[in-house]
């Protein structure tokens, strides 16, 4: 049963990994996004209360 062979697939698995912590997190990181958000203004609003006409 070659499945069995730990030698092919330890070195694949260990390759893989490699892969995984060291090239691919740094091009996932480079990404930006396209609709950054502006900053917002510190300003809070002025708030007018409503003149309610009860008749």
């Amino acid at each position: 049963m070659p499945q069995l062979n730990p030698s092919p697939w330890l070195l694949i698995l260990m390759f893989s990994w490699l892969v995984f912590t060291t090239i691919i997190p740094p091009k996932v990181a480079s990404h930006k996004n396209p609709n950054d958000p502006n900053p917002q203004s510190t300003e809070t609003p002025k708030m007018i209360p409503w003149a309610w006409r009860w008749h």
